[in-house]
């Protein structure tokens, strides 16, 4: 869950242990000055993203489709190798909906379906204006072929002008950069814009060669940063398995950590309060004791039952908290009303009356076993103490084990989850650069800062509200064995 309201008064997120500002150390002559078609090159971008003035167009950027060859156990059974070309779009829009959904929901397993991967949310990013060239994030998604022209594979990848809503912070890499006299943006992204959830980032159709068409979409991925010329590609949050595969493929492996609760096959809110230690349960008791008190009634929307007025007033809510914490609202108010007609059911909007007034609200996304909560806004200088805890996190819990769900991801940041239920959980990212230097050193930087945070999440996991016999069963999951 994003962070919220100042009205709620929570505590500060958790801070890691802090980075040197510059954790690059480099020697100046390792690398050489700038090559003028390089330059060009950053031009034509520069151009594309408002640096200078210029006609650019976009398409001018896309390089043309290539092709390769599929090997291994896909060709063992006496058929002909099978060629797969990776071509780039420029908008979602130029994708047909059910390809990519083919590609991004397997139907396989329904309890992975993933809600923000599939082309409704994300293209919802792009027709409100949210995820655009104009705010930075210039769509440049992969798609691969097989020879008849059926999609296989997606890639959801952004040309980046800048590092704002990715929850993955490389902003000293970039000063280290420009130190330099080199150029970190523009960069390659791939994510899920403004949203830190886990999730596949190699969306394949489900064939018996998908893995070699990974490997073949991540070859075409680090063939696109070299003839972009951009200083860097990145993968943010995507699944564990994804994770050590592209370490296989040359990308440095950096992680982080979220906080999520996980549903013990709880019947009621009251059960699971019974795993926790009692003085964790008798404070959570007396928090939620305090929203009838204050006249605030708790209510569960979903699809149907969320109106266009209810998206505006949310939006406004969601307008003050970004105004006042984030300093920059990401998602334009068309976006609420897209995502409301396009996802149906899979949203959910936990809002506050007070008289009949809403004063607060929460969006969720379901997926196949998750409640994803993600945003959260409140009337500007209310205070209504503990709002924000039921809001974001006791109704989400309650909305889990109503809907059967296994767990809750409360997206990034917060500390002050774990005393509620929410435990830390490790987070991925991989990275490849295209200067051999700076990316040894930056993985030499990852070395240290990957043994820092590990022993951040181990403290914060004994630190929790559980008691000892069932904080042991979370444990293999909760812990990185990387």
């Amino acid at each position: 869950m994003a962070s919220p309201a100042a009205a709620t008064r929570h505590p500060p997120p958790t801070v890691l242990p802090s980075a040197p500002r510059h954790p690059l150390r480099l020697r100046r002559r390792e690398h050489p000055p700038l090559k003028l078609g390089y330059q060009t090159s950053r031009l034509k971008v520069n151009a594309l993203f408002g640096w200078f003035r210029g006609d650019t167009t976009t398409r001018e950027l896309i390089p043309p489709a290539e092709s390769y060859t599929l090997s291994g156990s896909a060709s063992e059974d006496g058929a002909k190798p099978r060629e797969v070309s990776i071509s780039v779009a420029s908008s979602i829009m130029d994708i047909p909906a059910a390809d990519w959904d083919a590609c991004a929901c397997d139907p396989a397993g329904p309890e992975e379906f993933n809600p923000f991967l599939t082309h409704a949310f994300l293209s919802s990013l792009e027709e409100s204006g949210s995820a655009v060239k104009e705010t930075g994030w210039l769509p440049f998604h992969v798609v691969a072929r097989d020879g008849t022209g059926q999609i296989i594979g997606v890639v959801p990848l952004y040309l980046k002008s800048h590092s704002r809503g990715e929850f993955v912070f490389d902003q000293s890499w970039a000063e280290a950069y420009y130190s330099y006299g080199l150029e970190y943006y523009p960069k390659l992204q791939s994510c899920v814009p403004f949203t830190p959830v886990t999730g596949q980032r190699i969306l394949l159709r489900n064939t018996p060669y998908r893995d070699q068409v990974f490997d073949a979409l991540v070859k075409g991925l680090k063939s696109l940063t070299t003839k972009m010329n951009v200083s860097s590609l990145h993968i943010t949050f995507p699944s564990e398995g994804e994770f050590s595969k592209l370490k296989d493929s040359g990308l440095l492996q950096r992680i982080g950590l979220q906080y999520h609760w996980r549903n013990r096959n709880y019947k009621s809110f009251d059960e699971f309060l019974m795993d926790l230690k009692q003085p964790k349960r008798k404070n959570i008791r007396q928090e939620r004791k305090k929203i009838p008190a204050q006249n605030l009634q708790m209510k569960r929307l979903r699809g149907d039952e969320i109106k266009g007025s209810h998206w505006d007033t949310f939006y406004k809510f969601y307008r003050n908290t970004t105004d006042n914490h984030w300093g920059r609202p990401y998602l334009t108010r068309e976006f609420f009303h897209l995502l409301g007609e396009k996802m149906g059911d899979n949203v959910m909007l936990i809002v506050a009356e007070n008289d009949d007034k809403l004063v607060a609200g929460a969006l969720n996304l379901i997926g196949g076993d998750t409640l994803f909560g993600r945003l959260w806004g409140c009337l500007p200088d209310a205070y209504f103490p503990n709002l924000h805890f039921e809001a974001c996190y006791y109704q989400a819990i309650e909305a889990a084990i109503e809907l059967n769900l296994g767990k809750v991801e409360a997206g990034a940041q917060g500390e002050h989850k774990i005393q509620r239920g929410y435990l830390p959980v490790t987070t991925y990212s991989c990275h490849y650069f295209s200067d051999p230097g700076f990316g040894a050193a930056i993985g030499n930087f990852l070395t240290r800062e990957t043994a820092q945070v590990k022993h951040v999440i181990k403290v914060l996991r004994d630190s929790g509200p559980y008691k000892d016999d069932i904080l042991k069963e979370f444990a293999p999951e909760q812990e990185d064995n990387k």
